[in-house]
């Protein structure tokens, strides 16, 4: 599963868009000095979600929507097409 399919998929699960998500972390105070088990216990008790999602949105609630170009333009299962990640939501596109 590429890193935008788990952002979609929590979507899907939560009502919310990725950037709504990291809008609401980053009230609570999380951000690039919390502990990533502190927003996955967020992400569980308020949203429902498990780790696999919950850490691609500790990713971009530390680190923004950038990610490694490693997978971008491969034809593996964990491939992107971007670098950047789309936290607009999925209607968006």
């Amino acid at each position: 599963m590429s890193f935008q399919a788990y952002l979609d998929a929590a979507e899907k699960k939560t009502g919310h868009t990725p950037q709504e998500l990291v809008d609401q972390a980053h009230a609570r105070g999380f951000g690039p000095d919390t502990k990533s088990g502190e927003i996955l216990a967020w992400l569980a008790d308020a949203h429902g979600l498990g780790r696999g999602h919950g850490m691609a949105l500790v990713h971009v609630i530390k680190n923004g929507a950038g990610i490694s170009d490693k997978h971008v333009g491969t034809t593996g299962t964990h491939r992107d097409d971007s670098d950047m990640l789309r936290l607009d939501g999925i209607a968006n596109r």
